[in-house]
């Protein structure tokens, strides 16, 4: 439990039993105990040292790689979407960034500062802070390839500043120091041409509205492409697309992607994910590894 003080000088927004698909871009699942919106870094440091040791804690951009079950989760949820919103340009061609900054502002920003090689996150759906915890990428770059230095925060509301080499990098998977939450990145850019770089957007943004189904809700790719090949071409070749269950429909746009057509639940999407890996499974034996977090209970907490 948070004790009186605590509480009395935090300066964030609290709310209790907030229902998750409100936070998340497939717009459906169950609610969580607590979300918390912090003022800023220090906020949400002393909130973090506010809760108990064993309360689970989740951070949360847009939710754009995240599926939460229906009967909701226990413990907290911090909100980075609107806040940790400081984007600042130094010197060297250098930018910090916290990690509530939406991916294609990241992108458009530096591109009118000079600054050349984010381009590629426009197409991201999702904040700096997922974005690093999965080492998001498109059109050939990955983000971890331009960061220089990590910010986290741990539990006790400690801040840690990280280089690269503390973590393990590869394609959507970081690992590093257990215990650490992503709070601010700096990037070493190159100098490049502010037209070059916002017709380069231009172009990624049609490219993806083009292909993907940008207007209805979606949590981008779901699985990683296997070695030296792509999901969403195993996925066609099941004949997959348009497949449906419930609510839940496997794009006829891009295979790789499962859109909510306004009635889906969460367990709908989740049992459309599973038929998905075990048709592919069985046609190909390739086992799909999921890109997006499937998190929560299936049923009512408690009973409920």
């Amino acid at each position: 439990m948070m004790t009186a003080p605590t509480l009395q000088h935090l300066r964030g927004t609290l709310r209790f039993e907030e229902p998750m698909a409100r936070h998340t871009s497939w717009r459906a699942g169950g609610a969580v105990e607590r979300f918390y919106l912090p003022a800023d870094l220090d906020d949400l440091a002393l909130y973090l040292t506010s809760l108990p040791m064993d309360e689970s804690i989740w951070f949360v951009g847009l939710g754009s790689n995240l599926l939460v079950r229906d009967g909701g989760l226990s413990g907290t949820v911090i909100g980075l979407s609107g806040c940790l919103s400081q984007l600042d340009i130094l010197a060297q061609n250098r930018v910090r960034v916290e990690a509530g900054v939406a991916c294609p502002k990241l992108a458009r920003t530096t591109a009118k500062a000079g600054l050349a090689g984010l381009e590629f996150l426009c197409g991201v759906p999702g904040t700096l802070g997922g974005a690093l915890a999965m080492n998001a990428g498109a059109l050939g770059s990955e983000t971890w390839e331009f960061v220089t230095e990590l910010e986290t925060l741990d539990r006790q509301g400690q801040r840690h500043v990280r280089t690269p080499g503390d973590y393990e990098v590869g394609y959507r998977h970081v690992a590093g120091p257990e215990g650490e939450w992503f709070v601010a990145a700096t990037f070493k850019l190159a100098k490049g041409d502010v037209h070059v770089s916002l017709e380069k957007i231009k172009a990624n943004l049609a490219r993806r509205a083009a292909t993907q189904p940008t207007h209805q809700p979606n949590a981008g790719s779901v699985f990683r492409n296997p070695p030296g090949d792509y999901a969403a071409r195993l996925i066609e070749t099941c004949g997959l697309k348009g497949h449906c269950i419930g609510g839940a429909c496997v794009s006829e746009k891009h295979a790789n992607f499962i859109i909510n057509t306004g009635t889906a639940t969460a367990g709908d999407i989740e049992a459309l994910i599973d038929k998905v890996a075990q048709t592919v499974q069985q046609e190909h034996g390739i086992e799909l590894m999921r890109e997006v977090r499937i998190v929560g209970e299936r049923g009512g907490r408690d009973g409920g």
